[in-house]
């Protein structure tokens, strides 16, 4: 396989945005930061974030906002792998955080929604409005788990609204080339939720009572699904755990899977000027990886 080791020595990385400038931004979930990655592999803490930064994407003020799922427990695997398990010892609840890249200023935005608090939000991204949907996996534990949900929030504080609720596992999300669906991939279930938009923050309603939305997949075998983008021409590049890669959901029909050397291949972003310069995330191994791919990604509304 043709690739590039970025960088390595990363403590979990995740939530890979590719800025302008040519460097990357990401978390390590591990460390607790949010972390910029330059082209030639030097890394700089932008921001310590604690608990479990997770998701992140660039908003229409130029900062970064984070998806905290509040922390996780950690096994060092003989193979060399890290991987994540169950609940932090000192976890308290998940939160919507904004970083401001200058300062390295961060704020918690969103810890609850109606009342009920944020589990564990994973993955997230911004619409043309410049609100953003954001997925929230919950926790678990030995004994219990909890249901995800779909919601769409606001960046200036002003506005929280859980969309869809009863998933199994929500992580990645992404928005279709024409903005008019979201696609939610489930962890567990390896299958990818296609729900159309009636406008900001509403999803529109099905007419199958028993199917709220479109599925793509599931995969076959033990795979699970973790963080999405999509491509410019609308298909739904899931990372790809266990059989670690990247699975292409093509919403016509048919499923592709490009592979990488890490069973914890947890996310993808798209840059470069054509938009064929892919990073993903290994975050098992601790590396960041560069390939180029094989069509354009879709470019994202924001950036910095």
């Amino acid at each position: 396989m043709d690739f590039e080791v970025v960088t390595e020595g990363l403590q979990f990385p995740e939530g890979p945005i590719a800025m302008a400038d040519g460097s990357v931004v990401l978390v390590e979930i591990r460390r607790q930061t949010l972390t910029r990655v330059r082209p030639d592999g030097r890394q700089e803490i932008i921001a310590r974030l604690g608990g479990g930064p997770n998701g992140a994407a660039v908003g229409p003020d130029g900062a970064v906002y984070v998806c905290n799922n509040g922390g996780f427990e950690w096994i060092d695997r003989p193979d060399g792998v890290t991987a994540p398990h169950g609940t932090a010892h000192d976890y308290k609840t998940g939160s919507i955080q904004r970083v401001d890249l200058a300062r390295g200023e961060v704020r918690t935005l969103y810890s609850e929604c109606d009342g009920r608090g944020l589990r564990g939000p994973n993955d997230i991204v911004f619409d043309r409005d410049g609100g953003f949907w954001f997925t929230d996996l919950g926790k678990s534990n030995a004994e219990w788990m909890h249901h995800g949900h779909l919601l769409y929030a606001k960046p200036d504080g002003s506005m929280i609204r859980r969309v869809r609720e009863g998933l199994v596992t929500p992580n990645g999300v992404g928005l279709s080339p024409d903005q008019k669906t979201v696609h939610v991939a489930e962890t567990l279930t390896s299958r990818v939720w296609s729900f159309p938009i009636a406008g900001p923050g509403e999803l529109a309603q099905s007419a199958d009572m028993w199917a709220p939305g479109q599925v793509m997949g599931p995969l076959p075998g033990y795979q699970l699904l973790d963080s999405l983008a999509v491509e410019a021409g609308g298909k739904v590049c899931a990372a790809t755990l266990v059989n670690g890669g990247i699975s292409l959901f093509d919403p016509k029909g048919g499923i592709e899977h490009i592979a990488f050397p890490d069973p914890l291949v947890t996310n993808i972003c798209f840059g470069g000027a054509d938009m064929c310069d892919a990073w993903i995330t290994a975050s098992g191994t601790g590396r960041l990886l560069k390939r180029r791919w094989p069509r354009p990604g879709l470019k994202l509304n924001f950036n910095a």
